[in-house]
């Protein structure tokens, strides 16, 4: 889709193809309706010595543009569902994919990884500097999200993955990428003075060297 980001996770295609739907489908209806607009205010145009005639109403005209809406709307949200629920609903197996927990604050990100136990929120997790972030490609990627303060909105464009974190509402969201690369997170939520610098460095990288840095955390979270 011209002028989109250059997708790299699973389910990039096909919210692209949805955008792309959904842009025709509203272009479709903006013009029409602006056409429309247009045609009227030029053919009833004031003109001297016509007097204008009061119509109370229509009632076969004010049901058209009320049903027909409606079901384009209702087509919109049954042709989306698929893709929702496969970004949205199916969260994979945490058996074959890999468990990330973040944690957004003003204004920074911190990402938590498990440690040997492969789960998070016990005593052997690695905690990354704050504001880096590292996936691993071809794998899917579990992410435990959460707020400390005000509400942000975890958004890496290149996934297409957005999500609101809500404090008091730890939520899931997965995504698996499909290149390597640096990329950035950015809150996309107005969180206070400093959103504007509310940026993680996210690395997508192969899950051999993903697992070696897994390795140097540990050291380093070891040595102090």
């Amino acid at each position: 889709m011209g002028g989109l980001v250059p997708g790299i996770s699973t389910i990039a295609a096909p919210i692209d193809r949805l955008f792309t739907v959904v842009l025709v489908v509203t272009g479709v209806a903006f013009f029409l309706v602006e056409g429309i607009l247009i045609t009227f205010l030029v053919r009833y145009r004031h003109r001297k010595d016509r007097r204008a005639t009061f119509i109370h109403g229509h009632r076969t005209v004010e049901a058209t543009w009320t049903i027909v809406p409606g079901l384009m709307l209702f087509g919109l949200a049954i042709f989306q569902y698929g893709t929702w629920r496969q970004a949205k609903i199916t969260i994979p197996d945490e058996s074959r994919a890999q468990l990330v927990g973040v944690s957004a604050n003003q204004f920074e990100w911190n990402a938590t990884y498990p440690g040997a136990d492969g789960r998070l929120g016990t005593p052997d997790d690695l905690a990354a500097p704050i504001n880096v972030l590292h996936f691993p490609v071809g794998v899917p990627v579990i992410i435990e999200l959460q707020s400390t303060d005000v509400i942000h909105s975890f958004f890496i464009p290149v996934l297409r993955v957005k999500q609101d974190a809500v404090p008091g509402r730890p939520v899931r969201l997965w995504f698996e990428a499909t290149q390597s690369g640096q990329h950035e997170l950015a809150c996309a939520e107005l969180c206070g003075l400093g959103h504007y610098r509310m940026r993680g460095q996210v690395t997508f990288e192969a899950p051999e060297d993903f697992e070696a840095w897994l390795v140097e955390l540990a050291a380093r979270q070891a040595g102090g």
